[in-house]
């Protein structure tokens, strides 16, 4: 992962936690009542990706597990990940594609509540993306997948060669001949591995975007509903098809691209469709970004228009992260997928310990509260959940009570230590384990293998309770806590 050149070593640490009493009657444990979303209290676990369903997508054991000792901590909300509306092969990620899937998601429902007491909402973020395959080789780049077009044979000066002959050619060819030849997605596909965007309207599935991903959510939504979840989360964020329409990168000329005013056309056709379905009296929000950290990228004054227009088209929450694209992603080894964490966006998304003079934490407070700000100003109250290295009682409470948030999101201090909300609102602070943010999880998660957390996954391997990751080295869930 991209790291700040200044390299600052910093450690995680609370001087002091609120006593029961205190936390009893702050902001952050107070009762949230707005339209579709009614919270006990003002927590938020994000959605974060375990890699624990079934490689056909299918709610696990594992996955129940995941969520229920999430539920045990009692936070106001729970969001779980990013789950596939389309119904194609993505490996051990949560699929919501087909009303097969409804009673596995079911089970989870029930679990949750289960294990909350019934005082956790629990959501469900849609996801939609496009293709993306692993970085090749370069002969089997140039063998097999590159089409050789009179533009490559004019710049090589072979118009009259075979094709095999124009294939070994590049084989024989600089990275700087390389560039004079192919064309910059050419070389993305060389370099990154071939990626879809959503301004390839010459693939004729791309340009059918606008028509297909309303009804794609709309039918997920619906399952949703009907397995039990108090709501839906939009995935507009990071690298994925509904932020990259809301990208200024997004050129495409067909009334979805260009200005932001058409670049938010498709996400506000895609909440219109998922709203029709579920009704009015269901919560649909969406996740998106203040910034993101990309050249020619979209930045917070965008996100300020984009989020006066989701609450004036009637959602009910916004969540706001920032960062995590393609765009500015670290080549991939050969054989792997480009992972877009880890560039600078990546960072900004998930800053480590190691960081500059502002530091890993709450790095975008401040973006939030502008954006919230706006929100206001525009006439509107949709709640607005703020996430992004926070882990401590005041750092939370200090933003509700500042204005700059209506909820806080704790995500991987929520990995670290599921029990913080609980552990907190008893007095008992002193007794959390504070995320160190040295990514370990994140390092996981790029080569998709089931997330834990360091702190607790070589801990009690042999209690009667412990399930072990699929390495038989880890546990999957942190041991049980109780008061």
């Amino acid at each position: 992962m991209w790291k700040p050149p200044e390299r600052i070593k910093y450690q995680t640490a609370v001087a002091q936690w609120p006593t029961a009493q205190e936390a009893a009657q702050s902001h952050l444990y107070s009762p949230l009542r707005a339209p579709n979303l009614c919270l006990q209290q003002r927590t938020w676990v994000p959605a974060m990706v375990p890699w624990r369903a079934s490689d056909n997508g299918d709610v696990s054991q594992e996955v129940i597990d995941w969520y229920k000792r999430f539920a045990q901590g009692r936070p106001g909300a729970i969001v779980v990940e990013a789950t596939g509306i389309r119904d194609i092969p993505s490996g051990p990620l949560l699929r919501i594609s087909d009303d097969r899937y409804v009673a596995g998601l079911r089970r989870l429902t029930d679990a949750v509540r289960e294990a909350s007491g019934g005082q956790t909402r629990l959501l469900i973020q849609l996801i939609d993306f496009l293709t993306i395959r692993r970085r090749p080789h370069p002969e089997v780049f140039f063998q097999r997948f590159l089409e050789v077009t009179e533009t490559h044979r004019q710049r090589l000066g072979m118009q009259h060669d075979d094709e095999q002959a124009v294939r070994q050619r590049f084989l024989s060819l600089s990275d700087a001949e390389l560039e004079s030849v192919l064309s910059t997605r050419e070389l993305e596909s060389l370099r990154q591995g071939y990626r879809e965007h959503v301004t390839d309207t010459h693939l004729p599935d791309v340009a059918a975007l606008p028509e297909t991903l309303p009804t794609l959510f709309a039918n997920a939504a619906a399952r949703a509903r009907t397995a039990g979840f108090d709501g839906i989360e939009l995935h507009y964020a990071h690298a994925y098809t509904m932020a990259s329409f809301l990208s200024a990168t997004n050129t495409r000329n067909d009334g979805y691209g260009g200005c932001r005013e058409q670049r938010v056309r498709l996400p506000l056709e895609v909440y219109q469709a998922v709203r029709a379905s579920v009704g009015d009296d269901y919560a649909v929000g969406c996740r998106f970004l203040t910034d993101e950290i990309i050249a020619s990228g979209s930045n917070l004054d965008e996100a300020c228009f984009f989020a006066k227009e989701f609450a004036g088209a009637g959602m009910d929450f916004l969540s706001l992260s920032r960062g995590g694209k393609f765009d500015d992603a670290k080549q991939p080894k050969i054989g792997a997928a480009a992972y877009p964490y880890t560039g600078q966006s990546g960072y900004e998304c998930m800053p480590a310990y190691l960081s500059d003079q502002q530091g890993p934490w709450g790095r975008n407070a401040e973006p939030v509260g502008l954006l919230r700000q706006a929100v206001r100003d525009a006439g509107f109250t949709t709640p607005v959940v703020s996430t992004g290295g926070i882990h401590s009682f005041d750092q939370a409470e200090c933003l509700l009570n500042d204005g700059k948030a209506d909820v806080v999101g704790l995500a991987r201090q929520a990995l670290a230590d599921p029990d913080w909300f609980e552990k907190v609102r008893l007095g008992r602070g002193e007794e959390v384990l504070l995320c160190r943010y040295s990514n370990y999880c994140e390092g996981l998660d790029q080569k998709h293998k089931q997330v834990t957390c360091e702190l607790w996954d070589r801990t009690a391997l042999d209690a009667p309770d412990a399930v072990l990751a699929s390495d038989g080295k880890r546990r999957l869930t942190a041991p049980k806590w109780l008061p």
